[in-house]
């Protein structure tokens, strides 16, 4: 009860910290440009940053004016512009800084990915988006929100503010969600949605992933309220290129494949395992799968078990390492993480150190195998303690490739 009551606390908290104290003066000395450009917004517990590149991709195919802030960082058209700020949704004087920058430079849209900490916190002040879409809601995050159902009002925060909504029908968040878009145009985006040939094709035949194809059936609905022609969509779905770190295969010149990618969350990471899987029987000799990950120290413990174990299910080797433990102890994450096998105790090697997990993995795989880093994708550093060391697993995996 009390955890509850100082959850609600912060809310009021943070409208006057982020919002009257920082929003507010942000709106007043950028001269509002949140109200010149058409505001496209994303949240969701995964898939968020693909879709919101994605849509940025097909604006640009259209040639429509176009900014894009996402977890990786701003982008201005196809120009990326590395906010430094290493978070997906900025304080409010960084936003309105961007899209006084947009403004100027006589910019329409914008796309804006988002968190349920940053529409919780205020960090969306100001901000009534065109349109506002939500990719799927799982359970995450509740070190902070608690329950799920707190972390589903933060996630619909966004959908009280926006003007058409887009929702995913096929998620257990759908008939909650649904209540907050009373009164709002309504599109939904399901997995049984008959598409156009021409685009269910080009859908397929670039996101080979049941989740991305979710990801850009979202995108398309988006399309349908801009009045996006199906042949832009299509052009800009066949030529579209994933975000550092999203689906990620290296370049090694190796009889084994590796592939970088930020799932981070259960449902990430079996949805990640589980195509990885696919792919490995459709082949007529396939090999292994091994991953490499670990759970982020100071946030949502319980969901550390699980990871774990779906793992182990899914693949033929898990290397259990570190992945921001901040101030916890590494190797007691990784005991959590096994918590739940009662058994594949053999499928499991723990290596506290990064790089020496990502090295064992790389001199184990044999021909054929298909080894997934995840959890950290685009990141470029690693909480340790208190301290952010230079860290990026692509960089790293590949000069490790290198000699082995």
């Amino acid at each position: 009860m009390l955890a509850q009551a100082l959850y609600f606390l912060k809310r009021p908290f943070h409208f006057v910290k982020t919002g009257l104290l920082q929003g507010l003066p942000a709106q007043f000395s950028t001269k509002f440009p949140e109200k010149k450009l058409k505001i496209l917004a994303i949240t969701g517990t995964d898939g968020k940053t693909t879709s919101s590149t994605l849509l940025q991709h097909v604006l640009v195919t259209a040639k429509l004016k176009s900014g894009l802030v996402s977890t990786v960082g701003l982008f201005i058209d196809k120009n990326s512009n590395d906010s430094g700020l290493h978070v997906t949704a900025p304080q409010p004087k960084d936003l309105y800084l961007f899209m006084s920058h947009l403004v100027q430079k006589h910019y329409e849209y914008l796309v804006l990915e988002t968190t349920s900490h940053g529409l919780y916190q205020y960090r969306t002040w100001g901000i009534h988006p065109e349109i506002a879409a939500i990719t799927n809601i799982n359970f995450e995050h509740l070190d902070y929100h608690l329950t799920y159902q707190n972390y589903v009002g933060a996630k619909a925060l966004l959908l009280k503010q926006a003007k058409n909504v887009v929702l995913n029908a096929d998620d257990q968040s759908f008939s909650l969600l649904a209540t907050y878009a009373k009164g709002k145009q309504l599109r939904t985006f399901s997995k049984s949605d008959r598409l156009s040939k021409v685009v269910r094709e080009a859908v397929s035949a670039r996101f080979p992933e049941a989740y991305n194809q979710q990801n850009a059936r979202l995108v398309y609905q988006i399309c349908q309220f801009l009045k996006i022609p199906d042949e832009i969509f299509v052009k800009a779905v066949q030529s579209f290129t994933h975000a550092p770190g999203r689906m990620q295969w290296l370049k090694l010149d190796k009889p084994y494949k590796v592939l970088i990618d930020f799932a981070h969350t259960p449902q990430g990471l079996q949805a990640v395992l589980t195509e990885l899987q696919k792919q490995q029987k459709s082949k007529k000799k396939h090999g292994k799968v091994i991953v490499v990950f670990g759970c982020a120290g100071l946030r949502d413990r319980n969901k550390r078990p699980s990871m774990g174990k779906i793992a182990t299910e899914l693949t033929d080797l898990a290397v259990f390492t570190a992945e921001d433990p901040r101030t916890e102890d590494v190797w007691s994450i990784i005991r959590q993480m096994k918590e739940q096998l009662s058994e594949n105790h053999d499928k499991v090697v723990s290596i506290a150190d990064r790089r020496e997990a990502i090295r064992f993995a790389l001199n184990t795989a044999s021909s054929g195998d298909i080894i997934a880093i995840l959890g950290k994708g685009h990141e470029q550093s690693m909480s340790y303690g208190k301290d952010e060391i230079p860290w990026d697993d692509t960089a790293v995996t590949t000069q490790l490739a290198k000699k082995s």
